[in-house]
């Protein structure tokens, strides 16, 4: 049986497969990394104020947080980390990934295991982000 490790892993390299040039082109291009934090936030609003599922969407807001904070210069992040945030926000915000969006909560639900993994995997910055922007009051 797959570890949640394991299965995080082979996640995020489906996701790179299918995201992975387009996110190498956008990491130098600030205006459309503006364009797709608007998507994603678009998106967002989408699911209304359920409450349940804004806990599930809550870790792509730290992601927009953070590549907002890294784009204008008060909290740089590392390059891959950078690459992994974008490469979670394309492939939510993407109506065409490993489980199609169209498909319902089965599409919403693959978008999230990205995310989630994606969450894990830099779970140490996220943390040093979350700490350095409490500090920012």
């Amino acid at each position: 049986m797959a570890t949640l490790k394991s299965k995080a892993t082979e996640v995020l390299d489906q996701a790179k497969r299918l995201f992975g040039k387009q996110v190498d082109a956008l990491i130098r291009q600030e205006e459309k990394v503006k364009d797709l934090l608007s998507q994603t936030g678009k998106k967002i609003s989408k699911f209304g104020a359920d409450s349940k599922i804004k806990k599930l969407v809550e870790p792509v807001g730290v992601f927009i947080r953070m590549i907002k904070a890294h784009f204008s210069g008060t909290h740089k992040l590392a390059g891959s980390t950078l690459g992994l945030l974008l490469l979670g926000l394309i492939y939510f915000i993407s109506p065409f990934d490993i489980v199609p969006d169209f498909l319902g909560f089965l599409g919403f639900a693959d978008d999230l295991s990205v995310i989630l993994a994606i969450y894990a995997k830099i779970k140490d910055e996220i943390e040093e982000f979350l700490d350095w922007e409490r500090t920012q009051g």
